[in-house]
Order: C-alpha cells, then sequence, then structure tokens
C-alpha cells in the first residue's frame, strides 16, 4: 500500500464514514485466504525481495488503488499443488469482490490475482 493511505468516504446528514485502505485490505485478503488452494501470500520487501507470509501479515500482499469509491485491488498469492491455478484464481477474484462490496459498499473494479509461487499442502502456512 501506498505511503499516502487512501480512504472510501461516504457522509450524509448524520456524518460522515471513512474506511482505511487498510480495512479494505485486511478484508480482502480474509476473503483470499479462505478459498481453495491459497497456501498464502506475497509481498515486495525493497526491490529485490519477496518474502512468502502467513496470516499474521496477510494484507501486506494485498495491494489497492482507491478512486473516489471504486477500488481495484491486487492479490499476490502463492498456489497449493494440486489445485487448477486458474480455478483458484477465478474464486478469489469471486470471493474478494463480494466480500469487499458486501462489508464496504464499495464498487471493485477489478481484482487481480498474481500467482507469485507454488507450494506443497504440507508446507501450509495457515496459522
Amino acid at each position: 500500500m501506498s505511503e499516502s493511505k487512501g480512504y472510501i468516504r461516504s457522509a450524509d446528514e448524520k456524518g460522515s464514514i471513512s474506511i482505511s485502505e487498510d480495512v479494505i485490505a485486511i478484508i480482502a485478503a480474509s476473503a483470499a485466504m479462505e478459498v481453495a488452494g491459497v497456501n498464502g501470500f506475497f509481498f515486495e520487501h525493497g526491490k529485490e525481495i519477496t518474502h512468502k507470509i502467513s496470516k499474521k501479515g496477510f494484507a501486506k500482499g494485498v495491494k489497492l488503488l482507491i478512486d473516489g469509491d471504486v477500488v481495484t485491488i491486487d492479490v499476490h498469492i502463492i498456489a497449493e499443488m494440486g489445485y487448477s491455478v486458474s480455478e483458484v484464481g477465478v474464486a478469489i477474484q469471486k470471493a474478494v469482490v463480494s466480500a469487499v462490496e458486501d462489508a464496504v459498499g464499495a464498487k471493485v473494479d477489478a481484482v487481480n490475482v498474481h500467482v507469485r509461487g507454488v507450494a506443497l499442502r504440507k508446507q501450509r502456512t495457515r496459522e
């Protein structure tokens, strides 16, 4: 996520609501993690090192672009052997769109799934 945090904002006669991109990223990551065939997430540390992360810091594997009340989401995952990678990707897209739109009320323009690696089931990182 960028250094300048984005927000989804709405206002009415009773006041305003601001939802941080960190909250949206956690919602998206939680939905993606529930999909069968997802072993964990990846994130970039600096420019040259990629780390595998578990549920503890999984929102770091999700990047957002917020434009008003429209969100574009990039999810960087490690797939699990034994699953169709393309089917896992489609399932992630559906789960993330549903979770974010239901919880936040924002329109999800796109969910881009980046499969950054494959892991054996016995190496599962879920906690």
